[in-house]
């Protein structure tokens, strides 16, 4: 990772140079790679990234319990990165994944399974 390259080839360039944030993270979106659904967003420090990258499984950095952790270390319900995407500014990624079981902790297959309507909060179609 370049730190030192202009800011323009942070946006057009080949380098990668993650942009974290203040507090030292990146947004994550996991995508199922074969259809293309949104599974859930996470963090990513520096660590996690090394981590998913190194292992080809998603890690992200839990803001509420202040740490590393690996998505299904528990539950099994891996996520295998097939890819990873970054935005122009280097600031936020997807991850396209194949999952091994339900992305969500409720056992939902995507977080995103509630719609906002005038009404308050539906299931999502």
């Amino acid at each position: 990772m370049t730190e030192t390259a202009p800011e323009n080839d942070r946006e057009t360039g080949t380098a990668f140079m993650p942009k974290f944030d203040a507090a030292g993270l990146l947004s994550a979106v996991a995508q199922d790679a074969e259809t293309g659904e949104i599974l859930m967003l996470a963090f990513m420090n520096a660590k996690a990234l090394e981590a998913t990258q190194r292992t080809g499984e998603a890690h992200f950095y839990s803001r509420s319990r202040g740490k590393l952790w690996k998505k299904g270390e528990t539950s099994g319900n891996l996520l295998r990165v097939e890819s990873i995407l970054v935005d122009c500014d280097q600031d936020a990624l997807v991850l396209k994944v194949t999952p091994a079981g339900p992305a969500c902790h409720t056992g939902a297959r995507s977080c995103f399974y509630r719609a906002l309507t005038d009404d308050g909060l539906e299931p999502a179609e």
